[in-house]
């Protein structure tokens, strides 16, 4: 352990801090609690942020050790020294210290007394194969529950994390799977000692895949000192992290290896993209050279922000200066930016959204509220907001109320909220910053479940449907919500504002496709949030969601070109949203390297089969209703379990699935595990199966049925076929590629390319049950001139075949035993399953031949 010696050089903006001596206890005795003097209060995550009661905490730290143990096995053998070091960490404008192994009470007390918070280290033997023994794994949370116990409820301490760094060989021979599930033991271990302290894991880019939604908050050592390389896997570690803070635990550079100025610039460009990626908080890794590790002292390593004697390194002011900084002031200074807030009778929410507004820390905004017609107390609660502008008109529905905000708004950007979310107090700061690092149109941020009390709005706060944003890249986006989205006022009037049939919900997609259709792009902020408020009731859900079902109808008939043949659209991007939810469904496999020595090691996720979304599809309620009505005109008990038998294995999977997502909601939020109940769980179930269904009322409701057939749908029969195709003018194999998918996405079809791992360069969706794929072949006749072969075949799914095969033999069971209507039935159903399948293969083969049969464009025309 290290102390800053007198006489040493510190940066000129940080002053030693001179601490009175104290009476420490004896190292390794349990020592009598006191009172610290300066008691700070306990952290709680909330969003993407760390809060102490309801102002943000950056967490701006430092590791502090291992050191090489003594009388005292954690190696604190002197309390004066780790005083004065903790004196000095303060002093240097740093707010937490991460220690390696669980922290003794008179050190927690002396931190608190600097105002210091400390992250807690589990320290037992993840190197090895720990669960090979269970009774190994069982010590191991034995003690790790002790080490909690001992100082359980110290208000200094701020977390306490599970473990550093499991190595990736041990993770890959364990099995990803066991690992989580242990980590998970030792979580909930922490918090049956100490409910009140967050829990984290120290990860790092070896085991990114490891999925651990119990976690507070998402911990990764990441020493990357190229800031551009840093700032994009600070990206992608939001999109894993999902809902919860992000905190880089350990930062750094080697002066040894670099030099000392090195280690100081490359440590300031590592903390400024750390925070203006959005991070909660950053560790630098290490407060001084002195190291300890596997049972000997690391010398060749000098990382510290102070040597080993004691003297402070510039690395030391460098850092404290960027801290300083945080957020940082873009170098063209802060635009003005106009919020609009958009209400109809919002009277039950608009106040705390206007509470937010005006406590927005940002120097140059306007707060503009849209009144649509509003028949409650709206106005008058607006009116009570001084400085923020009010504009009433008549009910003309959501998009002509942005317009009207729109309209009025003077700020370069423009931002919108809905009436019932909270703004983040930085949100204009993180929306605007990512504004001047690009070209983007628009960008949105998180919207996240402000915490809720009761059971019915909890279970709907995990409910799905809700507003999400769909991310092409870990920073660019496919679509941004209207509860917070923000847009360059000219890229707005320069497309019109939004379209005003869309009175209730859907503007926001349209105007986004709008947007990109000019070949503008829209951008994440991952920090940018708001607290986003759920319906409170069922009935408020139910509509909620038939609102959006109508929004998708009208959709289909403005862009048909984006829906497939069965009402369907097929986003490009992945959904951002909660960690566990944005996982339910995927499949995946981990990229390990070679021997499992990859530095980076990605789960790629693959699309779900189509049996594991059938019950998710609203359309899956019709095929509920077929085979009920099969049920209803049995006349026997004998033909009784011939009808019914499809019936209940539909439900069965329609509740198995409504269950399990439902668990992984309620239960995979941290420290739900404790907390969750038996009807939480069920209400939260029964809104998994309500919700397709509500969607399935307003689709309907407004023609987007799946049986009504595409414009211009060409119908082949759904057979293997060769085409080739004459070129006079030479292009290249990937061009080739390129023009076909133009062809049929002005055909309106929703075209995916293969990837680096198919035997296959497109696929073609016509609908949710069948489709083609296309292999290309370009061969060369010199001159330029070229012969592109194609082979196409059908794409169908052989579950759905098969439950067509299943219902066609009970119906001819039924028909063997007189029971004709529910032979009629049940034969009705396996030949509509069968006959829709193959209709949408057949559609997207006739796409593919008509998209070779098209001419070419001329010059001319390719170039307009």
């Amino acid at each position: 352990m290290q102390h800053i010696q007198e006489g040493s050089t510190l940066d000129q903006s940080v002053t030693p801090v001179t601490t009175a001596p104290f009476a420490p206890p004896r190292p390794g005795a349990d020592a009598p609690r006191r009172v610290p003097e300066a008691v700070p209060e306990r952290v709680h995550a909330r969003g993407k942020f760390l809060w102490t009661g309801n102002r943000k905490l950056y967490l701006k730290g430092v590791t502090y050790g291992p050191f090489a143990p003594g009388d005292d096995p954690q190696g604190f053998d002197d309390p004066l020294r780790v005083d004065a070091d903790l004196a000095a960490i303060a002093a240097a404008g740093l707010n937490a210290v991460r220690v390696y192994d669980a922290p003794p009470a008179w050190m927690l007390d002396r931190a608190a007394d600097h105002g210091l918070r400390v992250i807690g280290g589990l320290a037992w033997e993840q190197h090895v194969a720990f669960l090979g023994e269970a009774a190994r794994a069982r010590r191991i949370a034995r003690d790790a529950r002790d080490a909690v116990a001992r100082v359980a409820g110290h208000p200094a301490l701020l977390a306490w994390s599970i473990g550093n760094e499991i190595p990736s060989d041990v993770v890959r021979w364990q099995g990803r799977r066991a690992t989580e599930r242990f980590l998970r033991r030792l979580a909930d271990a922490v918090r049956a000692e100490d409910p009140g302290a967050l829990v984290t894991y120290a990860s790092y880019p070896s085991t990114e895949y490891l999925e651990l939604p119990f976690l507070d908050f998402l911990s990764f050592n990441v020493f990357l000192e190229d800031p551009a390389r840093l700032a994009a896997y600070v990206a992608r570690l939001h999109n894993l992290a999902g809902e919860r803070p992000l905190v880089l635990s350990e930062l750094g550079l080697d002066a040894r290896r670099n030099g000392e100025q090195a280690q100081a610039s490359s440590l300031r460009e590592q903390l400024r993209a750390a925070f203006d990626g959005g991070c909660a908080g950053a560790v630098v890794f290490s407060w001084t050279d002195e190291w300890h590790r596997g049972g000997t002292d690391v010398e060749d390593w000098s990382f510290g922000l102070t040597r080993r004697d004691g003297r402070a390194r510039p690395s030391l002011g460098a850092a404290s200066a960027a801290l300083r900084q945080i957020p940082r002031t873009p170098e063209r200074g802060w635009p003005r930016v106009s919020v609009v807030v958009c209400s109809r009778n919002g009277a039950a929410t608009i106040g705390k959204c206007l509470t937010g507004v005006a406590a927005l820390d940002y120097p140059d905004f306007e707060a503009i509220v849209v009144d649509d017609g509003s028949t409650d107390a709206t106005a008058r609660i607006v009116d009570e907001f001084p400085g923020v502008r009010l504009i009433r008109s008549a009910h003309r529905g959501l998009s002509a109320a942005r317009n009207r905000g729109l309209d009025a708004a003077t700020g370069q950007l423009v931002a919108y909220l809905d009436d019932d979310a909270r703004p983040d107090p930085q949100w204009l700061r993180y929306l605007a910053a990512s504004f001047a690092r690009s070209a983007h149109a628009g960008i949105g941020g998180p919207n996240i479940a402000p915490p809720v009390r009761g059971l019915v709005a909890q279970a709907i706060a995990k409910a799905p449907g809700g507003p999400v944003h769909i991310l092409l890249t870990d920073t660019l986006a496919e679509h941004i919500p209207g509860c917070n989205m923000a847009f360059r006022r000219d890229a707005l009037v320069a497309i019109g504002g939004f379209d005003e049939r869309f009175r209730v919900a859907g503007d926001d997609v349209d105007v986004c496709w709008r947007l990109q259709e000019r070949g503008e792009t829209l951008g994440f902020s991952p920090a940018a949030v708001v607290e986003h408020r759920a319906r409170t009731t069922l009935l408020g859900y139910w509509r909620q969601q038939r609102g959006y079902g109508r929004a998708e109808a009208l959709l289909e008939r403005k862009w048909p070109e984006r829906y497939n043949g069965g009402g369907h659209l097929t986003w490009a991007g992945r959904v951002y949203g909660n960690a566990v939810a944005g996982h339910r469904h995927r499949r995946w496999r981990v990229y390990y390297g070679q021997q499992g020595a990859a530095p980076f090691q990605p789960a790629v996720h693959r699309p779900p089969g189509l049996l594991r979304v059938l019950p998710l599809m609203p359309e899956w309620y019709l095929a509920l209703v077929v085979l009920a009505l099969g049920g209803a005109l049995a006349s026997d008990w004998i033909a009784w379990p011939l009808a019914l038998a499809p019936l209940a294995a539909a439900l069965v999977a329609t509740l198995a699935r409504a269950s399990a997502d439902a668990a992984r909601a309620v239960f995979g939020e941290p420290g739900a595990g404790a907390r969750g109940t038996r009807r939480r769980w069920l209400l939260a179930a029964l809104l998994h199966v309500v919700q397709p269904l509500a969607r399935l009322t307003g689709r309907l409701g407004h023609g987007l049925a799946p049986w009504r057939r595409g414009a211009h749908a060409r119908l082949a029969l759904p057979l293997p076929r060769r085409r080739s195709r004459w070129h006079e003018r030479w292009s290249a194999p990937a061009e080739h590629r390129a023009a076909l998918e133009r062809r049929l996405g002005r055909a309106g079809r929703l075209v995916r390319s293969g990837g680096p791992y198919d035997r296959w360069d497109l696929e073609v969706r016509a609908g949710a049950l069948g489709g083609a794929r296309a292999l290309l072949a370009v061969e060369e006749h010199g001159q330029g001139r070229q012969l592109v072969r194609a082979r196409i075949w059908p794409r169908v799914s052989p579950a759905v075949l098969g439950f067509a095969a299943l219902l066609g033999a009970l119906a001819l069971a039924a028909a063997s035993d007189g029971s004709w209507p529910v032979a009629a039935v049940l034969a009705l159903a396996a030949g509509t399953l069968a006959a829709w399948t193959l209709r949408d293969a057949g559609v997207a083969v006739g796409a593919l031949l008509g998209a070779l049969e098209t001419p070419d464009p001329s010059p001319s025309e390719e170039g307009a």
